[in-house]
């Protein structure tokens, strides 16, 4: 096998030496000393370098040397230089391409006998995987400093092992201080820059010890930025090796967030607080005062003539007018006391601790600013006010009572002599006396089956054909004779009897579809839901159960909700609408305008349907403020992609301006009353026969 050996070379050296090469794991070959060339190969060489061995043998270890670096080496050999050697160097194959390997090269002696042996370890598998991981490395820190996130790599005693630059960024860290890699001097930079420095340093610790815990938490930095903090665990091999943490930066959107609370509770228009955050003051003001026993009142205020002014200068001054007046009222009141707006020109003031002297004494002050002039555009006029009071606990024990109690106290100082204030008037003996009397009608005349529903045809603005109905409850006394709803509902309401009432029209309005669509008339029927009915635990169910018990398809029933019984618990209401819109029940918005609207909370109800309150109605086509507020209402219903329904049509021109704008639907005196069953038909029945020619 050693054939190329010197020919004085002792035999057995040789087939030991041979053997020896022969036998190891890795490429090895055999070098002469005295002539340095290739004495013997194993067959790992052969296939590392390509050649066969009678290729290489006796060829000089010269030829495979592929860098500067080995030829020198090979030439200082020759030199009587050091032959040992071990570094990383490149071996050429037979096809020319470099091999990297790790090269040794060690003398052998025996006697006179004296060889080198130079073993190889090929690298090539390890180039590759380097490669790999620096590929690797590179995507993952590409991907690291692409994120809007800062991110900081700890070992597991908080040791840092990788950050991008948004961290330095988010953190402010100093170029100087990430380029030293202090970990100690970057942490307490950190601490630093917290505006609770030891609530942060107690919290890192807590995280640091957990080496599982999964934390989100919020830091707010001196700079004025809030950062959200994610700290998750970093594994490898299947055991907690660090922590890997994410800053993000929370300030835009916590600003954001800030200006749409403040949207939510704040008049747009003149900064005070809006109807709702009115509703959450008076809740707190009546905790307060059951709980102490003192009183409070409320100041119902309300422009004398406001739209004189708008249509005398136009609504930019009159937007400055209602900016000024919140500024004059304002400063009439205490700090602890408050001025909201509740729409128009109207405001509601809230009066903590306050009996009626008290509330007389700031009605008395607001009336004097108002009567100062105003001037705008060098013009000056006056704008006065008229004022209800209403007091807690003497006109009232709950908020909706007080708020109503004001605002008729507003209406009375208005049919007097305007610029004024009246306090509320309590009803007298009388008045409560007759209305127990109707209350006890009421649910005589439930039981004895004395209410019946009427049904008023809902008409579309361009076929002039019936498509809908509503069902309306209609009560004709014995002594009493025709009782309107506006006298009983408000004494069922007030009772709790109200519930009851809402059931009955339910199931007599259900069974009324059930009874057409036998007939082969499919006929959607809508009908008014109460606060008090709608608040009921099991309403929801009870509507289901209704619609099984008739048997009436989901989406030929439609329930009218007003603004007030959406808005009076939202998250209740929220949950009850949908789980009503997901059995297929139709919801509308009635009288819409007349209460508070939240636009945000309108986009979230799955509803069909806003009905137009006959107030907005009655002044069209002339009234441009009533004409403006249906024009609005309807780019908004277009804009959420919701059909309009106007009640309370009388005219054709009030018709015909509805079917101008783009309204979908009408009902009222201009088609039909509303209709006991047999009307109905009788109205129903030409316009399916006409459909059947």
């Amino acid at each position: 096998m050693i054939s190329a050996l010197p020919e004085e070379t002792d035999a057995e050296h040789r087939a030991l030496f041979a053997a020896l090469v022969e036998s190891l794991p890795e490429p090895a070959w055999l070098v002469d000393s005295a002539s340095l060339r290739i004495a013997t190969v194993n067959r790992a060489a052969e296939r590392l370098l390509g050649l066969e061995r009678a290729s290489l043998l006796g060829r000089g270890a010269r030829s495979l040397a592929a860098t500067p670096e080995d030829l020198a080496f090979w030439d200082q050999v020759a030199d009587g230089g050091d032959p040992r050697i071990h570094s990383d160097t490149l071996v050429l194959r037979a096809d020319g391409l470099p091999v990297p390997v790790t090269r040794h090269v060690t003398p052998l002696a025996d006697g006179t006998l004296r060889w080198l042996l130079v073993t190889l370890h090929d690298r090539s598998e390890q180039r590759r995987t380097e490669a790999e991981r620096d590929t690797v490395i590179a995507e993952l820190r590409a991907t690291l400093e692409s994120t809007a996130d800062g991110i900081l790599v700890t070992d597991l005693v908080g040791r840092i092992q990788a950050f991008n630059r948004r961290f330095a960024q988010l953190w402010g860290l100093p170029a100087e201080l990430l380029q030293r890699r202090d970990d100690a001097a970057i942490h307490a930079w950190m601490t630093r820059s917290v505006e609770d420095p030891q609530g942060y340093a107690k919290r890192l610790a807590a995280i640091q010890e957990a080496t599982l815990l999964h934390s989100r938490d919020r830091l707010r930095l001196h700079s004025g930025h809030v950062l959200e903090r994610v700290t998750l665990p970093q594994w490898s091999n299947g055991r907690p090796t660090g922590r890997v943490y994410s800053f993000r930066d929370q300030s835009e959107k916590l600003a954001a967030d800030q200006r749409i609370e403040a949207l939510a509770h704040t008049d747009a228009l003149t900064g005070v607080p809006n109807r709702h955050q009115l509703t959450h003051r008076l809740a707190y003001a009546l905790a307060l005062a059951r709980r102490d026993g003192t009183p409070f009142a409320l100041l119902h205020v309300d422009l004398d003539r406001f739209r004189q002014i708008n249509d005398s200068f136009g609504s930019g001054i009159g937007d400055r007018v209602l900016i000024e007046t919140s500024e004059r009222v304002l400063r009439c009141l205490r700090e602890v006391d408050m001025l909201a707006r509740i729409g128009g020109d109207s405001f509601v003031v809230l009066i903590h601790h306050a009996d009626a002297r008290g509330a007389e004494t700031t009605a008395r002050r607001v009336l004097e600013v108002m009567a100062q002039p105003f001037t705008f555009e060098d013009t000056p006029f006056t704008v006065t006010c008229s004022i209800g009071i209403a007091l807690y606990p003497g006109d009232a024990m709950s908020a909706d009572a007080l708020l109503r109690h004001a605002e008729a106290a507003m209406r009375g100082a208005k049919e007097g002599s305007r610029g004024g204030f009246r306090f509320h008037q309590p009803r007298v003996e009388v008045d409560l006396r007759s209305r127990m009397r109707l209350d006890h009608a009421m649910r005589q005349a439930l039981a004895q089956k004395h209410f019946r529903v009427h049904y008023q045809p809902q008409i579309d603005l361009q076929s002039g054909q019936i498509i809908g109905t509503e069902a309306l409850l209609r009560w004709r006394d014995a002594e009493l004779g025709e009782v309107p709803p506006a006298e009983f509902i408000p004494v069922a309401e007030e009772s709790g009897f109200i519930v009851a009432i809402g059931e009955w029209v339910l199931d007599r309005a259900v069974r009324q579809a059930a009874d057409w669509l036998a007939q082969g008339w499919r006929m959607p029927v809508s009908v008014n839901v109460s606060a008090l009915q709608f608040r009921q635990p099991a309403f929801v169910d009870g509507v289901a159960a209704v619609l099984a018990a008739h048997g009436l398809p989901a989406e030929l029933l439609e329930l009218e909700l007003t603004e007030s019984i959406l808005l009076r618990d939202a998250d209740g209401a929220l949950q009850r609408v949908q789980a009503l819109a997901e059995r297929g029940v139709r919801l509308a918005i009635d009288d819409f305008g007349t209460g508070y609207s939240s636009l945000g909370y309108l986009k979230r109800l799955p509803i069909s349907r806003l009905k137009i309150d006959r107030s907005f109605v009655a002044g069209l086509p002339a009234d441009a403020s009533d004409a403006g507020i249906v024009r609005a209402v309807m780019q908004l219903a277009q804009a959420l992609r919701l059909r309009v329904v106007a009640e309370g049509v009388e005219t054709p021109a009030q018709r015909q301006f509805l079917r101008d704008v783009g309204c979908d639907e009408y009902q009222g005196f201009l088609y039909a009353a509303a209709l006991d069953s047999s009307a109905f038909e009788q109205r129903l029945v030409p316009q399916l026969a006409e459909r059947l020619q």
